[in-house]
């Protein structure tokens, strides 16, 4: 799964498949990619460690890039295995928006990328959540990911770990920074392009949980007749 446009509980800025309403999944709890997930972010402190107790970007660089692999390994075993859980829905897109929000504000503290770059990242990625959250409070039904905003949030898991790499003692830093801005500007882009196509799409699921709403209502009410 992508990290970036996924919503949590009802409704999701990016989740797994297009842009059209996703069916609920089963309610089993040990899955592979829930363990993924819990692993994922039980790195998370560890990514921290390496990068301001150790000092040692490369290592965290490393780990930055294996945290983003995972997230289209658990995806693709959820779709492929029928490994998807209600859990899963709720816990993979928390997971991405913590790798985003650690990953991204660890580097921006660490000063090896441009911090424009990271708060348009940011910004973006807390507007998506918020939204997220919010329309999901409100029964809107879950929206999942558009392609832009799966090559958007490719390009840049891709990109934050070069960065990184950039500024490391890697022998090839120059190159990771040239790779950086070319995985990491397009996938602003792309991310900016998800972004106003979410709007349309966020008010299509509040019309169809409405109308959700408005159906069980109106089932239970002709069953209790």
């Amino acid at each position: 799964m992508t990290a970036s446009d996924r919503g949590a509980a009802a409704t999701t800025a990016s989740g797994k498949g297009t842009d059209s309403v996703a069916p609920a999944g089963g309610d089993r709890v040990l899955t592979i990619p829930n363990v993924i997930s819990l692993v994922r972010l039980s790195c998370l402190p560890v990514f921290l460690w390496l990068l301001f107790s150790r000092e040692n970007r490369a290592a965290a660089a490393w780990l930055l890039a294996g945290l983003g692999a995972t997230d289209w390994v658990d995806g693709y075993i959820a779709r492929h295995f029928d490994q998807v859980s209600d859990l899963g829905k709720i816990l993979d897109p928390v997971a991405d928006r913590l790798l985003f929000f650690v990953g991204v504000g660890g580097i921006l503290v660490d000063g090896s990328v441009p911090r424009w770059f990271a708060w348009a990242v940011l910004i973006r990625e807390g507007v998506v959540g918020t939204t997220t959250v919010v329309i999901a409070l409100l029964g809107a039904r879950r929206i999942d990911v558009t392609w832009f905003g799966k090559a958007g949030t490719f390009g840049l898991m891709v990109a934050f770990p070069l960065f990184l790499a950039g500024e490391s003692s890697l022998g090839w830093n120059d190159t990771a920074q040239v790779l950086a801005w070319v995985a990491g500007v397009p996938g602003l882009i792309l991310s900016y392009i998800a972004w106003a196509m979410y709007a349309p799409l966020a008010w299509r699921a509040l019309r169809d949980g409405r109308q959700d709403r408005r159906t069980r209502a109106a089932t239970t009410g002709s069953h209790g007749g």
